[in-house]
């Protein structure tokens, strides 16, 4: 028996606004090492009058799906017009996040959430099923108008890179699926009895890849991997509000609160991470000289080990990115080594290797026990009892 009819188990993808998106994909594939697994066509997902719409605001309807695992997507890169269309005005000026996404255990948990979620009047958008993507979904907003996604499932890209044919999308859905749903084998035999080529789907171009680096005997186009997404971290002028709603609403527990130069920020998570999700006074954006056209105060990205995180660092150096030395360790607790460096729209990226994790008891290592970051960084570190004992990466590096 739960508290809430379902449990989120992980931060599963986001989604940026971007004004210059051709330079954002080419930071996030080519420097972060993000693949394109599908592109679509916000124009061609729309039906009849809603497209009309859309083409009278949007002025680039490409929606760039990228992942850095198994999942169909990790990352959907859309044009700054498409959050403009999406939002109907409804969100501040500042949000350029598309969603933030969190996963759920099973299809019965998502529905359940979304009458629960319903029940507390919380503001749904809708439920059903997206191609291409797969993956069963509520969409709500929070607080601050931030459109938050519960999911069950993501299609998974296997060896062979090739996405779910577009002949298979007629698996989507607008509206409430009953229960329960043909299993994903069911849907391959369905679709093979329909004649549909299961190899026609999205298969990403990598002929260009020149893998000279070796990252723990792998030969990969860059010296690191990005091994898992997380957390995100949001500025918000309502901090009270939010955290009651994600620890509330959602589940979320507060793992500790840190206070910078006056203002606030709170740490929660969703599984033993120290935090999956950060919340900051916003008033400390203009304090640290962020971008003041995003409420995203950064966006973690982990890669594999401490090695990966120095040749990250010279990596994106050479590239002609500059490390970011705004935010202060203290907005970041749970983490020690991490570099910060900015997109092409100005969002922060926080690259790190280590997170701590939390166990059984709910609380966090004592700040006097944590490691302290020495500057410059160390050729080596020594080890954590809860070093590398995070989610582990399942795919092959490359």
């Amino acid at each position: 028996m739960m508290a809430r009819p379902f449990k989120i188990r992980r931060f599963g993808h986001f989604g940026f606004n971007l004004e210059r998106l051709d330079e954002a994909i080419e930071f996030y594939t080519e420097i972060l090492g993000f693949r394109i697994t599908d592109e679509a066509s916000l124009f061609s997902q729309l039906k009849g009058r809603g497209s009309d719409k859309a083409r009278q605001v949007v002025s680039d309807p490409r929606m760039i799906f990228t992942s850095n695992t198994s999942d169909h997507h990790a990352l959907l890169l859309t044009h700054r017009s498409f959050g403009e269309f999406m939002s109907q005005g409804q969100n501040p000026a500042d949000s350029t996040l598309s969603q933030i996404t969190w996963q759920v255990g099973t299809l019965e948990e998502v529905l359940n959430a979304e009458s629960f979620l319903r029940d507390q009047g919380v503001r749904i958008g809708r439920v059903g099923r997206d191609m291409p993507g797969g993956n069963w979904h509520v969409y709500f907003l929070d607080p601050d108008g931030n459109t938050v996604e519960l999911y069950y499932g993501i299609e998974q890209i296997g060896w062979s890179r090739a996405s779910r044919p577009f002949g298979m999308h007629y698996r989507g859905f607008d509206s409430r699926p009953p229960l329960p749903q043909m299993s994903e084998a069911a849907e391959l035999r369905d679709a093979q009895d329909r004649g549909i080529d299961l190899d026609s789907g999205w298969h990403p171009d990598e002929s260009g890849l020149k893998e000279t680096y070796d990252v723990g005997g792998v030969l990969l186009p860059r010296p690191f991997k990005v091994t898992r997404i997380g957390p995100m971290s949001l500025f918000t002028e309502q901090l009270d509000e939010l955290t009651e709603f994600y620890t509330q609403l959602l589940g979320f527990e507060v793992t500790e609160e840190t206070n910078h130069l006056g203002h606030r920020a709170v740490f929660l998570r969703a599984g033993s991470e120290h935090h999956s999700l950060v919340l900051v006074d916003k008033a400390l954006r203009s304090i640290l000289g962020l971008s003041e056209h995003s409420s995203c105060m950064s966006v973690g990205m982990e890669v594999g080990t401490y090695s990966q995180l120095r040749a990250a660092v010279e990596y994106l150096s050479k590239s002609g990115y500059t490390q970011e030395e705004a935010v202060p360790p203290r907005l970041y607790p749970g983490i020690d080594y991490a570099a910060h460096f900015r997109d092409p729209d100005g969002h922060l990226v926080q690259l790190y290797y280590y997170m701590e994790q939390v166990g059984w008891d709910g609380s966090p290592r004592p700040p006097r026990l944590r490691r302290p970051v020495m500057s410059p960084w160390p050729e080596t570190v020594d080890t954590l009892s809860d070093t590398y004992v995070d989610q582990t990466y399942l795919g092959p590096l490359g």
